[in-house]
């Protein structure tokens, strides 16, 4: 599962997910889009398999990120 964030800084707060996707063409597709002319903006896309940590928070690892 691919989740898609946007972000205004490299802050985890600012994380706001827009989306989940099973494939990683349709997340990449959503997270260009979703910065589309706006420059304040940046798409970070996670993958998740479902485990979580001691938390019970899911583990996500971070497959791309816009600059």
């Amino acid at each position: 599962m691919f989740q898609v964030y946007t972000a205004k800084d490299k802050s985890e707060l600012s994380k706001n997910l827009i989306g989940e996707f099973k494939e990683y063409d349709d997340a990449m597709d959503c997270a260009e889009k979703a910065i589309e002319g706006h420059s304040d903006l940046r798409y970070i896309v996670e993958e998740t398999n479902g485990c979580v940590d001691s938390y019970g928070e899911l583990i996500a690892t971070v497959v791309a990120e816009s600059d």
